[in-house]
């Protein structure tokens, strides 16, 4: 199974409002296996920073000047993406830019859920761990992932800090219900191997209780009145 983790770095809070995506960051994971294959791009948007989007990320106007614009990337961008699950921190503010800048390019690209299987991490983290704090700096610490190096947001940092996050978040603890009580099992234990047995051995030997053996049997189930189970059982 192939998944990308992906985050954006954008001009503002509202496509809407004409605001750009200036930075793409994606972390590959295969079978749960981070792989050394990523796509990174900082693009130039077109219009001016907001100060208060500058103050989250620190990417400059300056800095952007010399950028390809997102019609110059999106074919290597949809290519990497493309057939893969996108795990995403708040999908909709992400994927609500993908869209956006999708929308403004010929031929028509459609949008990003045609290509891919979006899961939202905000919403698993809410729902494993409601009424605290779930953004990336809370998860992060929760899970005991090292986000020294997040001075700033940027989109490469926070995919790389988020697939770590996803698998510590999906990896736990398996437990199942038996009459009540958990059992003893982790996700992280191999799953004991199948014996398949040979239909040439000899049928195993069946060996009946003797009249005594039923008798003593009997006996011991009277003394334990109404407090035995096996009793209420055979009643049945």
């Amino acid at each position: 199974m192939r998944q990308i983790v992906l985050d954006t770095e954008t001009t503002g809070l509202e496509p809407k409002q004409g605001h750009r995506i200036i930075e793409i960051g994606c972390i590959e994971i295969v079978n749960r296996r981070i792989t050394e294959n990523v796509y990174h791009q900082y693009i130039q948007p077109d219009r001016e920073i907001d100060d208060g989007a500058y103050e989250v990320h620190g990417i400059s106007n300056e800095f952007l000047a010399d950028k390809p614009r997102f019609k110059d990337i999106v074919e290597d961008f949809m290519s990497f993406v493309n057939g893969a699950e996108l795990v995403i921190h708040n999908a909709p503010f992400d994927v609500g830019f993908l869209n956006h800048e999708l929308s403004m390019l010929e031929p028509v690209w459609g949008v990003i859920a045609d290509h891919c299987i979006v899961t939202d991490t905000l919403v698993m983290a809410r729902q494993l761990h409601p009424g605290q704090k779930n953004n990336l700096d809370a998860l992060c610490k929760r899970y005991e992932v090292n986000n020294s190096k997040r001075e700033l947001h940027g989109a490469l940092l926070d995919a790389e800090l988020l697939a770590e996050v996803y698998l510590r978040m999906t990896g736990g603890q398996v437990t199942l219900s038996l009459g009540g009580h958990a059992d003893r099992a982790n996700a992280g234990m191999a799953a004991s191997p199948i014996r398949r047995v040979d239909s040439n051995r000899p049928a195993l030997k069946v060996i009946r209780a003797s009249a005594d053996e039923l008798s003593a049997h009997e006996d011991s189930l009277q003394r334990l009145g109404e407090a035995c189970v096996w009793a209420s059982l055979s009643e049945n």
